[in-house]
């Protein structure tokens, strides 16, 4: 199962595109924790160094519908702005959203015909007398490569390949901007309450509590030397 989601900071300020950044970081953790591929297939930079306006992200796995339900929504981080001190504001808020009905198109060498040609202006008699230029077209998208870089036909076979690969992908990168546009639209402003997860501290690392019996007793023994110094 493969899903696409992004993770963007909205129309928010700048303290949220740090959060953007921080927060890729543990969901790319923990997606490799669950034994989910990722693969980063669209990244804006944000305003100022390490911030991140927006990420889409390439899924797959058996994992990700329960992954993603520990995701999916608004992400809250409580901390004061490393941008600005005196900032009284200390919840920021960034979205995660899942990309829907945008599939990715399978490139397929073998959906490719090939055509041989006489290379085109000067270049002696290899040029002129031997067929090596290729002009190769990726049926299924109707995409067309012109290719005489080399005085070989396989070689030319190869970049053709590759160039009509490239087009492909960017053709898909483009659906995915205008897919991605139209979930910016939707989600101007992240929603707020009732957050997907809750992060603390500027090293976001997961808050799990510590139950062992020494953290206890060194707890009580830092309660009785209190009550002591208390007594004195």
């Amino acid at each position: 199962m493969d899903k696409i989601i992004q993770i963007s900071s909205g129309k928010g300020p700048l303290e949220c595109q740090f959060v953007a950044a921080k927060v890729l970081k543990v969901f790319l953790e923990e997606a490799k924790e669950n034994a989910i591929e990722y693969e980063i297939i669209h990244r804006e930079k944000g305003d100022e160094n390490l911030t991140l306006k927006s990420a889409t992200i390439l899924l797959k796995g058996k994992k990700i519908e329960n992954f993603l339900k520990n995701w999916l929504g608004s992400i809250c981080w409580i901390g004061k702005s490393t941008f600005r001190k005196n900032h009284q504001r200390s919840n920021w808020f960034i979205g995660i959203f899942e990309l829907e009905n945008l599939e990715k198109t399978e490139f397929n060498p073998k959906d490719i015909q090939f055509q041989t040609a006489r290379s085109q202006g000067s270049g002696g008699q290899n040029v002129n007398k031997v067929s090596t230029a290729v002009r190769a077209t990726h049926l299924p998208t109707k995409f067309s490569v012109f290719v005489q870089d080399t005085r070989s036909q396989l070689e030319n076979k190869k970049i053709s390949i590759k160039r009509l690969e490239e087009k492909v992908q960017e053709m898909d990168l483009q659906k995915m901007e205008k897919q991605m546009q139209e979930t910016w639209k939707n989600q101007t402003e992240v929603q707020r309450g009732n957050p997907t997860r809750t992060f603390k501290g500027t090293d976001f690392k997961k808050n799990e509590p510590d139950l062992t019996f020494k953290k206890k007793r060194n707890s009580l023994k830092n309660d009785l030397k209190n009550y002591k110094n208390e007594l004195n």
